[in-house]
């Protein structure tokens, strides 16, 4: 057998599971109809605008897109009113939390800081990069604990991790919270706000640091356009970052990271604002109507800025998210999250979440 070479870091990695499909789950259970309320997908589906979009735009795909999307990036930075030059697209978010990973994290030196129970990317990433990964506990009844990060960083801190709205508690931080954080830490570490979900708070502004990003000189906001706009197939996100900054990770990123068609339909996007209302309209309904249910149910509810909602059922978590699935409708069971008690479910349309809510009641009733 040839030696193998392969860095210490990979030996013992455990890389990110994604739950099963649609397609997956008919052939196990023999079902004919599947409703996915697991990975926070828009329910609405993709904007007929950018599908439209797409369908024009499939002849054009033997050619290479431009370079660093400058129309897209142009766009984003109209949308969320900060100059275009502290815009970065990415193929997803998760491209942008490599990139800050790689740009400005020494391996062997620097260390990064989250909390506990959240997104895994900033811990797998950080691994792979060989950069130490800091995780403090949350607060009480999973309070995002903003105070317990600045007290984690050192002068080796090259980034710290928040997620808000955050996943998979749906509890969300105020902007004002978060500038505490970010005047609080050493010089050269920087604040990496997660916006994932925001599109979903209300009031955004009292949330959200996007207007906030091009003032605090070291602060990184993450947007996806895998929930609100519906388009996570194409794998398209993006970071708003101090200028000096983004001109280093655009000359770190490999060219064409953002595919033609992701380019297309993100623009698109952006300029449909009658179907990013509708799915506004439909996930605050449907969360309204989760919140109410759940407790009614016994179930234990925790409020949520998201399009999700993380609750505890008196039962095992792990026994009702199979006599879910086996009743055609795909949750996620938290244990991935280190919370086996917990199950997250996203809003699906009306009937979507009526059909999971009366499964979910026949299920603690039995």
């Amino acid at each position: 057998m040839p030696s193998q070479r392969v860095r210490p870091e990979i030996l013992n990695f455990t890389p990110y599971v994604p739950g099963l499909t649609i397609e997956e789950i008919k052939a196990r259970y023999g079902l004919s109809t599947v409703i996915k309320l697991a990975s926070n997908e828009n329910p609405l589906g993709a904007s007929p605008v950018v599908q439209q979009v797409l369908s024009r735009a499939v002849d054009q795909v033997f050619r290479y897109p431009q370079n660093h999307s400058p129309r897209l990036t142009q766009a984003i930075a109209g949308a969320m009113g900060v100059p275009a030059e502290m815009v970065v697209a990415g193929n997803g978010s998760d491209e942008i939390i490599d990139l800050l990973l790689r740009v400005v994290a020494q391996p062997g030196q620097d260390n990064v800081v989250c909390y506990e129970h959240s997104f895994s990317m900033y811990a797998l990433m950080a691994r792979l990069c060989g950069v130490e990964y800091r995780e403090v506990p949350r607060g009480e009844d999973f309070r995002l604990p903003l105070e317990s990060l600045a007290e984690a960083v050192d002068h080796n801190t090259a980034l710290v991790f928040v997620t808000s709205p955050d996943n998979p508690t749906g509890l969300a931080a105020r902007a004002e919270e978060l500038m505490v954080l970010s005047g609080v830490l050493p010089e050269g570490a920087l604040l990496v706000v997660d916006e994932a979900y925001m599109d979903f708070s209300w009031p955004p502004e009292e949330y959200s640091m996007m207007n906030l990003a091009a003032e605090l000189g070291n602060v990184v906001v993450l947007r996806t356009f895998s929930k609100a706009y519906g388009l996570a197939g194409l794998r398209l996100g993006y970071g708003v970052m101090p200028v000096w900054l983004a001109d280093h990770v655009r000359r770190a990123r490999p060219p064409f990271s953002v595919n033609l068609l992701a380019e297309e339909a993100g623009i698109a996007a952006l300029e449909d604002d009658a179907f990013y209302s509708a799915t506004l309209e439909v996930v605050f309904k449907g969360r309204e109507l989760l919140l109410k249910r759940l407790p009614e149910l016994l179930c234990t509810v925790w409020p949520s800025q998201a399009n999700f909602v993380m609750f505890r059922p008196p039962l095992s978590a792990g026994v009702v998210c199979e006599e879910l699935l086996k009743r055609g409708i795909i949750v996620r069971h938290l244990k991935s999250f280190g919370l086996p008690g917990n199950i997250r479910v996203n809003v699906g349309t009306g009937p979507e979440t009526e059909a999971f809510l009366k499964a979910l009641e026949e299920i603690l009733n039995a």
